[in-house]
């Protein structure tokens, strides 16, 4: 009889069904993914206003980083940070009534950066908050749809919070804020490196200047004493003291030199031909508020760069007057002026080149009305010195500006004719040129009974980079010789 043999029992492997649980969570994570990013890339962005711009803001799949779109202009990205998602910020549009709002509150200007970042801080909270909840939303969605079961939608919405905590925590662990200051660009933006560099020159230039102008004005004061030990001008009678300025281009140091040159001058009031500003836009007017700092009359004309914008603001200061073919006493002295005709505030158009007949109607003008008044004004005031050729012979003096070169000279009737250089230094323009333009302004000294020009002091500041500064006084009439066009020695208009 053989033995039978007992059956052995064969051991069943775990990898089976680990291999199943494992494959099972994998399409979970799968199905996951996908429906998160399904719901991210349909529904994941949203608009918000970005300072004065109207954007839209979004993650998008990638290597991290941040990408700001400027259409049609390029876009600017930065590499701050690393992960899956790149965030997304496309600037739609400029809403005028917030641009408007910034561009005439000189305060909201100012804080205009701070105003961006805190905008852009809530946009981008406000985005996480939303595309972390269609992020789960969707994959939670999906999941039911392709499994049909309860449990599966928590399950895929658990999954999908621990992915993106992870991003989170990946984006947080690789932040580099030093990345902002080396920003990659794209289109016509490619070169905004070099304008970039350009414009932080000019402006580290200005600081540089107007730090040290700060001294050197305050020297006038110094100077002035030593010109005070000098005859007074005038004869027996009483003087007027007043300041020929012009061609200002919102300079903020010509500003200031004029303030200190009417307190240490003890100037009765202000004469400016024109071109207090560059474009006569409404950001540029708010600088235009010191002059009613001043304390004395202040008698302005327009310049070919002045809006009537400019000129009325120039009007709304305490003690301003705006002159327009008509006339102002000022401390006794009847001034009469008139404004430039053109509006060329952008120098490529020629204007210059074809407006002399113009000009001419424009001197005309205010020779028609100086011819009403009782008695020729002891000043008149033009912009250009060629609005000034039809009056000559019919008043003693006219001043001028547009050339940023000073003149003295006379007519053939001899009338004087009196043309400022800038008190600006033909404003921040000149930052970039090779030789900055001086400062200038005249301190007039008028017998108060006649009107008649008695003396005049040229005060010149070196412009950047310069230190010289020169007070010349010179007794009435210091003349050139005057070209038959009207303009004074071998300078063009250049305003």
């Amino acid at each position: 009889m053989s033995a039978v043999s007992e059956p052995t029992e064969t051991g069943t492997s775990p990898w089976p069904g680990r291999a199943r649980v494992g494959g099972r969570w994998v399409l979970r994570v799968l199905i996951a993914l996908a429906g998160a990013l399904i719901a991210v890339l349909l529904f994941g962005r949203i608009s918000a206003p970005i300072g004065p711009f109207d954007a839209t803001l979004a993650f998008l799949p990638d290597d991290g980083g941040a990408t700001v779109a400027v259409p049609p202009l390029g876009s600017i990205g930065v590499e701050v940070y690393n992960g899956p998602l790149r965030l997304d910020v496309a600037l739609q549009r400029v809403d005028q009534e917030r641009a408007q709002q910034l561009a005439s509150d000189p305060v909201r200007l100012a804080g205009v950066v701070d105003q961006v970042t805190a905008d852009l801080q809530s946009a981008v909270v406000r985005l996480v908050a939303t595309t972390a909840g269609l992020a789960i939303a969707g994959a939670a969605l999906t999941s039911l749809v392709i499994t049909r079961r309860r449990r599966e939608p928590l399950i895929a919405a658990g999954i999908t919070t621990v992915l993106l905590l992870g991003t989170g925590g990946v984006g947080a662990a690789t932040w580099r804020p030093e990345a902002l200051s080396q920003p990659s660009y794209s289109g016509l933006l490619i070169n905004a490196t070099s304008l970039i560099g350009s414009a932080e020159d000019i402006v580290a230039r200005f600081d540089a200047y107007r730090a040290s102008l700060e001294d050197i004005v305050g020297n006038v004061g110094t100077l002035y004493s030593a010109l005070s030990t000098l005859p007074a001008p005038g004869d027996d009678g009483d003087t007027v003291v007043l300041l020929h300025v012009s061609d200002l281009h919102l300079n903020p140091s010509g500003f200031d030199l004029m303030a200190q040159v009417v307190d240490q001058f003890q100037v009765d009031g202000v004469l400016d031909t024109g071109d207090i500003t560059d474009w006569g836009s409404e950001p540029e007017n708010r600088l235009i508020t010191s002059v009613g700092d001043l304390g004395v009359p202040y008698v302005f004309i327009r310049g070919n760069h002045d809006s009537a914008t400019t000129a009325a603001l120039v009007a709304a200061q305490p003690n301003a007057t705006v002159l327009d073919g008509s006339a102002v006493t000022v401390a006794g002295i009847e001034i009469a002026g008139i404004p430039d005709p053109r509006f060329t505030p952008d120098k490529s158009t020629g204007d210059d080149e074809v407006s002399d007949d113009v000009l001419t109607e424009s001197g005309d003008e205010l020779l028609e009305f100086v011819e009403g008044l009782p008695e020729p004004p002891a000043i008149t005031m033009v912009h250009d010195p060629k609005q000034g050729r039809p009056l000559d012979g019919d008043v003693p003096l006219i001043l001028a500006g547009h050339t940023h070169e000073r003149r003295v000279a006379a007519f053939d009737e001899g009338t004087l004719l009196m043309v400022q250089g800038s008190t600006g230094g033909a404003g921040l323009r000149a930052l970039e040129g090779e030789y900055p333009e001086p400062l200038t302004c005249t301190v007039l000294y008028l017998d108060s009974e006649t009107g008649s020009l008695q003396a005049y002091d040229e005060i010149t500041l070196g412009g950047l980079g310069e230190t010289e500064v020169t007070i010349q006084r010179r007794t009435a009439p210091q003349e050139e010789d005057v070209d038959p066009d009207g303009s004074t020695g071998p300078a063009s208009p250049t305003g």
